[in-house]
């Protein structure tokens, strides 16, 4: 079975692909400080989340 994500994870992550589409990576790491600097999120775990969430969305854009 797959993770559960809330409406904001993927709300949030969608947004922020489209606002900058070439600006993240596959990368986990380099997503979080890239979070970091685009949003201010109070919670290390939704940053978390949200990192982790765009990445799996770039590689299934990847994959098309």
């Amino acid at each position: 079975m797959g993770k559960v994500r809330t409406v904001l994870i993927k709300k949030v992550s969608k947004e922020l692909i489209n606002k900058y589409p070439n600006v993240f990576t596959t990368d986990f790491e380099i997503n979080k400080r890239l979070l970091d600097k685009y949003l201010e999120i109070d919670s290390k775990h939704l940053r978390n989340r949200i990192s982790g969430y765009i990445v799996n969305l770039l590689k299934i854009r990847e994959k098309e």
